[in-house]
């Protein structure tokens, strides 16, 4: 009797032991598939986008790169853009919001700035890429070594002193903020999800320099890009430094769009404030017309009105757009000088307003 019971106590616990066994077995199976989603890699030279010197970003057969009518402003930094699709696979066209893409896209920014031998020095490099597991957009910053030989990646962000040229050739010192991931997830989320900002069809409905069609229109012949309407039937957001085939009222609020919007609109970061700045935005009370701030606190520099039309003196969006110091400077995070030739247009489009509006 005691003989059966050690026997029966043995076989039931290598009966545990083996499904134990199975169950760990099953683990390992699904992590190894690919269970725990995309994995950043430590180095940038690791994923093998570009090809010779790494810091002239030659991109490789199936890198795209791509240019914005209206880019997002950032210290006047020089920005080249990429997109890696996976083998095979296709952006789909959208009328509204980024475009469809696939999933394993990458989309690469990279960040230089122009030093006083008028040389371009890499900074940053940001992917942001769609998980094929949780089906849903990761981003990650590297940050370029002084030798300009490769980027590591950095999760913390950090501060960089530099000089840098601007667009008149005037020496700017700065210390040049790194976004850590948290900061990049603020301007990159809508209604709790991470999404990409720029492209847009509107805001890559343009011909490139050096390049005789239209960037979608290459894209689609490529096949690369599925569902693109005959391109004349595509929104196109206007280039605000193009005063020659776009009004006043045009560049500004393209300019508005791309650099305040993606806070500034319903599920964004700042829906709380009542501003919302889409070009396709018509509701006076949202584009601050004589509506004073819910949340600016002392960035409202003692100013009662978001936007007074007629007087960009007394105009909070234009006090806040003039400024470089923490807490007041809007936007609050991607820049750390003022942007003079931004300001200039939004000063003097605040300025063209109707005074009938004047409160």
């Amino acid at each position: 009797m005691r003989k059966s019971y050690i026997f029966s106590s043995l076989l039931f616990f290598v009966i545990l032991l083996v499904l134990a066994g199975e169950q760990g077995c099953q683990r390992k199976a699904v992590q190894k598939s690919g269970g725990e989603g995309f994995q950043f890699k430590e180095k940038l030279s690791g994923y093998g986008f570009f090809k010779g010197p790494l810091r002239q970003l030659q991109p490789r057969d199936g890198v795209l790169s791509y240019e914005l009518n209206t880019p997002l402003f950032t210290d006047y930094a020089v920005k080249k853009r990429f997109i890696v699709l996976p083998k095979g696979a296709k952006i789909s066209y959208t009328t509204e919001g980024a475009l469809g893409f696939p999933d394993s896209t990458i989309l690469i920014k990279n960040f230089a700035y122009v030093n006083t031998t008028h040389e371009n020095v890499l900074i940053e490099t940001r992917l942001l890429v769609r998980d094929p597991v949780t089906k849903s957009w990761k981003v990650m910053n590297y940050l370029w070594n002084k030798e300009q030989t490769d980027a590591v990646r950095h999760i913390t962000g950090a501060k960089i002193p530099v000089t840098l040229l601007d667009n008149d050739n005037q020496k700017v010192f700065t210390n040049y903020q790194v976004p850590n991931t948290n900061d990049c997830k603020r301007c990159h989320i809508k209604n709790d999800v991470l999404i990409p900002i720029g492209p847009k069809a509107r805001n890559l409905n343009l011909t490139v320099a050096g390049q005789k069609e239209n960037q979608l229109v290459l894209w689609a012949k490529k096949g690369v890009l599925t569902g693109l309407p005959a391109i004349g039937a595509v929104e196109r957001l206007p280039d605000w430094t193009d005063a020659r085939h776009y009004s006043l009222t045009q560049r500004a609020r393209a300019y508005l769009d791309v650099n305040c919007a993606h806070c500034h609109t319903k599920g964004g970061d700042a829906y709380n404030t009542g501003l919302f700045l889409e070009y396709e935005q018509t509701n006076p009370d949202h584009l601050g017309m004589a509506k004073a701030p819910v949340s600016a606190g002392g960035g409202a520099g003692g100013l009662d009105y978001d936007v007074i039309p007629g007087d960009a003196g007394h105009s909070i969006l234009l006090y806040r757009m003039n400024s470089a110091e923490p807490g007041t400077a809007m936007p609050e995070l991607a820049r750390t000088v003022i942007h003079k030739e931004g300001v200039k247009l939004i000063r003097e489009w605040i300025n063209s307003l109707a005074k009938k509006n004047k409160p």
